[in-house]
């Protein structure tokens, strides 16, 4: 059974010519599906997939893509059933209301047969997104997942039957044989897996399709409309265009366009020159391996930075006793300084002036004993960082630097002292007297692990990114806004083993986004011990006054978010580290779609993936992650088009 092919059961109800009353195949949001308008429109004899035994298997998963209407309250719709010979004898189906979604199933014994409900609390099926449904079973455990999410298990009172005939029976997509309860959305994948779980095979970590199989007549192009779709349109049908290389502009060819395929430029003949109607667009078309940067061992952090009439560098923190500067000659990045730290987690270039600094954050003490982390200054002389300044720090994990009202602020994360994570980190502020900087402000955090600061009109903001209270991961995040001369309690997010706040701008839109690393708890470790999770972006609601939840997104300990743009296209993409099996886990890139938010759209092979950092030159525009599993960092080079 464990190894037993996909069932594709919509395949199977879809009658081969794809032409059937009461079906119609409606493409939204880029992605075909079917619709019913009749209870019987698709349905075939169980006989037809359980060939050689007409048992229902014990162990199965069922996935489902959907896209769920409104629902009245107290109203139920069936995503499918399996319905035998006789009144209403419900075998096993799939329902949901706007609250629950229920499985239910025939259970029987000498006693008689009844039929046994599990009800999961419905996820958010009905906000006009297509969403894939994972239904683990076996025996009386039940799993449901929701696109890719974290797993809600119930283990109920009574199991799923062992040995469940479906001789004589049928099966029947949207609906129980009848009228009431027709499924009125649209399905796209309805798929049965006998013997496994089929969650491994679905979710991002592995494979960010979400598919496992779909019926042919819905193989269409998703994403884009088909390439005739603007003949659809009879107002367009007199307009000519001209293809090829550029054609004499005259009094014959005026108001005719031309269309520059090479560089997709529309062009419209004026008098005699062609003008620019519609010009290209730089945009995102894949990304390619540029560079292999090897490194003195693995990588916590990266930092990008340029340093005027110097060139561009790379920082790499690096987990043994030596990291490393890196400068960009000849269009890739060469060894330039190395410098001694202990177990460094990131680094955190920043300007006062017209000096420069490079501050690291130590993780572990020195061969003394002594722990702290260490604030460098460029040399304009001898061209390399010295060290400027000490800063006693515990397990620090990250710096950040940034400027209130005209002062100089360097925030440390300082994740534990000892066994205990429950600590301050530190804000402090540049003396101009002295010049060094001075303890400012102390904010209690747990297991700290990165600071971001932003402002937002005349307020600054500061967001730190708390990972573990020493029992839990499941803690508050919190936000701070600058008040009178100090930092204070803005928001509170709930978060888990938080590792990496974002923030980024679309327009006049403020996001910010949060990298979900480890569900644990030391109570209840068997259950919450998980890494596929998902991370959040909240969208400041200035109405409000308060971020507010935009978008969840199914990740596998993720470490790190980075928001870039290429032409006028914005991306997002993630640093997925570890899904609990392996570190060979893909990192994702995300497109910004508007209102359907960020949708996956590059699937980047990664190895322990920590940190990514975005940088550009006159040669084009690069990405670069770093390996806390591996001494190698790669630099991807974006191809666009």
């Amino acid at each position: 059974m464990r190894n037993l092919r996909p069932l594709d059961i919509l395949a199977e109800a879809v009658p081969p010519n794809g032409a059937e009353s009461g079906i119609s195949v409606t493409r939204v949001q880029g992605a075909l599906g079917l619709q019913l308008s009749s209870p019987h429109a698709m349905s075939f004899p169980a006989s037809r997939i359980f060939v050689r035994c007409d048992l229902f298997p014990e162990e199965f998963s069922i996935v489902v893509t959907l896209k769920a209407p409104p629902l009245p309250p107290k109203k139920n719709e069936y995503l499918f059933t399996v319905v035998a010979e006789g009144p209403d004898a419900l075998l096993l189906g799939l329902r949901y209301s706007p609250t629950r979604l229920h499985f239910l199933f025939l259970s029987q014994d000498a006693a008689g047969a009844w039929q046994t409900r599990v009800s999961f609390r419905s996820p958010a099926l009905m906000d006009s997104q297509w969403h894939t449904l994972v239904l683990a079973v076996s025996e009386d455990s039940f799993s449901l997942t929701t696109d890719c999410g974290v797993p809600v298990d119930i283990t109920a009172d009574v199991p799923f039957p062992a040995a469940l005939s479906v001789q004589g029976a049928r099966f029947f997509i949207g609906s129980r044989r009848r009228t009431k309860g027709l499924f009125t959305g649209l399905v796209r994948q309805l798929v049965l897996l006998p013997g496994s779980d089929a969650t491994p095979r679905l979710c991002p970590c592995r494979n960010a399709e979400l598919v496992l199989s779909i019926p042919p007549i819905l193989q269409g192009l998703t994403g884009k409309p088909e390439d005739n779709e603007v003949l659809k349109y009879p107002y367009e049908t007199d307009m000519k265009v001209t293809l090829g290389s550029r054609p004499p502009c005259t009094k014959v060819e005026d108001a005719q366009f031309w269309f520059d395929a090479g560089q997709r430029g529309l062009y419209l003949c004026v008098g005699s020159e062609w003008v620019s109607v519609l010009t290209a667009k730089e945009r995102l078309d894949y990304v390619e391996e540029h560079q292999r940067l090897f490194t003195h061992s693995e990588t916590l952090g990266i930092e990008v930075f340029v340093i005027p009439e110097a060139g561009l560098f790379i920082a790499t923190a690096n987990r043994k006793a030596t990291s490393a500067i890196y400068k960009w000659t000849d269009g890739k990045f060469a060894s330039y300084q190395s410098i001694r730290t202990h177990q460094a987690q990131s680094w955190r270039h920043f300007t006062i002036g017209k000096k420069i600094f490079l501050a690291v954050a130590n993780f572990d003490p020195n061969e003394k004993g002594q722990e702290f982390s260490v604030i460098y200054k460029w040399s304009p002389r001898k061209l390399r960082f010295t060290p400027y300044q000490r800063v006693a720090t515990h397990s620090a994990r990250d710096w950040e630097a940034f400027e209130v009202a005209g002062e100089h602020f360097l925030a440390v994360a300082n994740h534990r002292e000892g066994d205990n994570h429950n600590i301050d980190s530190v804000i402090y502020k540049w003396n101009p007297r002295t010049r060094l900087f001075e303890a400012n402000q102390t904010i209690a955090t747990s297991g700290a692990y990165d600071w971001e600061f932003f402002t937002v009109g005349p307020y600054s903001f500061l967001v730190v990114a708390n990972a573990f209270n020493g029992t839990s991961t499941k803690v508050h995040s919190h936000l701070y806004v600058w008040l009178v001369g100090s930092f204070r309690l803005f928001q509170s997010f709930l978060t888990f083993g938080a590792a990496d706040w974002e923030v980024f701008h679309i327009g006049d839109r403020i996001f910010l986004a949060v990298a979900n690393s480890h569900s644990y708890d030391v109570e209840m470790q068997v259950q919450n011990d998980s890494y596929v999770i998902n991370s959040v972006i909240y969208e400041l609601n200035i109405t409000a006054q308060t971020f507010v939840k935009f978008q969840e997104i199914p990740t596998c300990s993720a470490l790190d978010w980075e928001f870039f743009s290429v032409g006028e296209d914005y991306f997002l993409v993630v640093a997925n580290s570890f899904d609990g099996n392996t570190f060979s886990v893909n990192s994702i890139i995300y497109r910004w779609q508007g209102y359907e938010g960020f949708v996956a759209v590059h699937s980047l092979p990664t190895f322990g993936c920590r940190d990514w950092e975005t940088f550009r030159t006159t040669a084009g525009s690069y990405l670069v992650y770093s390996s806390a599993k591996e001494p190698l960092s790669r630099v991807l080079k974006l191809r666009t088009g």
